[in-house]
């Protein structure tokens, strides 16, 4: 039993834990993959560059899985055209918008509406990721960074 803890405890069961905690995090269930992100700053056992890589692509991994939720709901919708198509203030502002709103998907509760609106508005899915990704590996680079400013002040 304590083996299968200690798996958890080395560098690869961190950078695990923090794939697994941004990939949550970035879909509708709660998570706290940036006090994770920073704990393992702090701990110093991997490179900055492989945490920022970990948490981006995994937090970008789980907003699009939202986005392809938010696609498939649309098609599962068409069945119902006696329905009026949905819409609310985060779908009208990605068709105000567009891809650039994307770059704050990172945002808690609205970022998730964010990617589930432009996979029902049907928005394609290569620069809808690319945007996706850059604003999560953003923020992800700004509590690195903003860290490392703390520890030499």
């Amino acid at each position: 039993m304590i083996g299968f803890f200690s798996a958890f405890l080395s560098e690869e069961g961190s950078l695990l834990g923090l794939a697994i905690s941004a990939f949550l995090s970035s879909t509708l269930l709660p998570g706290g993959s940036e006090l994770l992100l920073l704990w393992l700053v702090e701990q110093g056992e991997s490179s900055l560059w492989v945490l920022l890589a970990v948490a981006s692509v995994a937090n970008t991994a789980g907003g699009f899985l939202t986005y392809w939720m938010g696609r498939w709901a649309e098609k599962g919708f068409e069945r119902f055209r006696h329905r009026a198509p949905p819409s609310g203030k985060l779908v009208d502002t990605v068709k105000r918008w567009g891809y650039p709103v994307l770059l704050l998907s990172w945002l808690p509760v609205v970022g998730d509406g964010l990617c589930l609106a432009a996979g029902w508005l049907q928005l394609r899915w290569l620069p809808s990721l690319l945007i996706v990704f850059i604003g999560k590996a953003l923020r992800y680079w700004l509590l690195i960074y903003s860290i490392d400013i703390i520890k030499i002040n």
